[in-house]
């Protein structure tokens, strides 16, 4: 038995050490693609617009442009790491939106027919946006920079106003 317990406690410090490469590649991968999502809609966004108005969206063309505002800036910040979870947030409900609007049918097959819930175009982006909420950006992230020179930063005035 201590030899399960033993193999089983190296397998998963094998399997934590892939982690943070995997959030990162994570978010390297879905950033991107929501960048070229969003930098798509911005090269034509009169396309969006008229898009937006068949769909009944209210103020089509302002949704339109924030919309692909959101999906090129978010990308890049997904990318690289930097305010992950409060992005995700706004980048879901982007995804549920677009569930709800323009793939209403694949939202009401989620239990009927889940491979039409999972095969919907919103499905694997608001997966990612809520992975990272939940999970964070990983090690490899502005996040994790930002918050080791904040605790630095802590650190050193606390010593300072020890001494002084």
């Amino acid at each position: 038995m201590k030899f399960i317990d033993s193999a089983y406690s190296w397998f998963l410090r094998l399997a934590n050490l892939g982690q943070h490469p995997f959030l990162l590649a994570i978010r390297l991968y879905f950033g991107w693609q929501f960048y070229q999502t969003g930098r798509g809609k911005l090269a034509d966004i009169s396309k969006v617009v008229e898009y937006f108005t068949s769909l009944n969206i209210p103020a089509p063309a302002l949704n339109a442009h924030f919309i692909a505002w959101l999906e090129t800036v978010g990308g890049i910040m997904l990318m690289l790491g930097l305010a992950s979870r409060l992005m995700a947030i706004p980048m879901a409900i982007d995804m549920i939106v677009a569930y709800v609007v323009a793939d209403n049918e694949a939202l009401h097959s989620i239990f009927s027919d889940p491979d039409k819930f999972t095969g919907a175009a919103p499905y694997n982006f608001l997966f990612i946006f809520l992975l990272i909420l939940f999970f964070g950006p990983g090690f490899f992230s502005f996040d994790t920079l930002i918050r080791w020179f904040r605790k630095k930063r802590e650190l050193t005035s606390a010593i300072s106003g020890a001494s002084g």
